[in-house]
């Protein structure tokens, strides 16, 4: 019998005291987190919590969200140990409410799921976020199946540009590429990466 997302993910993460993807952000967030103002975020499908923790260390106030109690965890023990305050939440996607004008920052890195499940978060970004609230994302793109380096096992799972513009309606694109770049996060991603890339704003 096959394990469900939820159990896969809590073996992944609950394995080894080894942080999957390690304990640094997101090096797309890191250069664009300048320009993304301050105040609450949500971090989405967070996993072990580098990058909540990173914008908690930046005096941001930050609830970070993931499918897995392992992952949330070690979000709490990696705040604790960086001395900053995480709020983490273990809620599956498919059910968890962003609110309503809520947040000034909402984070999704490598937040793959399936598509009807993507389709209901992206359609509630532009809700939940404040007026001037700014969408970050990384993702795989299909681009990516076969490069071993990281990533969905299947394309269904990643993320096009065309299509986040249709699931992100609402947001005016400030920042939206396709590429390939090294992505070197932890023993997960280990190589060159065909990402997206989108920077998004709530007018």
């Amino acid at each position: 019998m096959s394990q469900t997302p939820a159990e896969t993910w809590e073996a992944r993460y609950g394995g080894s005291d080894d942080y999957l993807y390690g304990t640094e952000p997101n090096d797309f967030l890191v250069s664009v987190i300048n320009e993304q103002g301050t105040g609450d975020v949500l971090c989405l499908a967070d996993g072990e919590g580098r990058n909540g923790v990173y914008l908690a260390g930046l005096g941001r106030t930050v609830v970070s969200v993931d499918l897995t109690s392992a992952g949330m965890a070690k979000a709490a023990r990696l705040a604790t140990d960086r001395g900053v305050e995480l709020t983490t939440v273990v809620a599956d996607l498919a059910e968890y409410d962003l609110g309503q004008e809520k947040w000034d920052l909402i984070v999704s890195v490598f937040a793959h799921t399936p598509p009807p499940i993507r389709a209901r978060v992206h359609g509630a970004i532009a809700r939940a976020l404040r007026p001037g609230g700014r969408f970050v994302l990384e993702a795989y793109t299909p681009d990516q199946i076969g490069r071993g380096t990281g990533g969905p096992p299947v394309p269904e799972l990643t993320m096009t540009l065309g299509t986040l513009r249709q699931e992100l309606e609402g947001l005016t694109f400030e920042h939206a590429i396709e590429t390939v770049r090294p992505v070197i996060e932890g023993s997960g991603h280990t190589g060159d990466g065909a990402v997206v890339q989108v920077i998004a704003v709530k007018g």
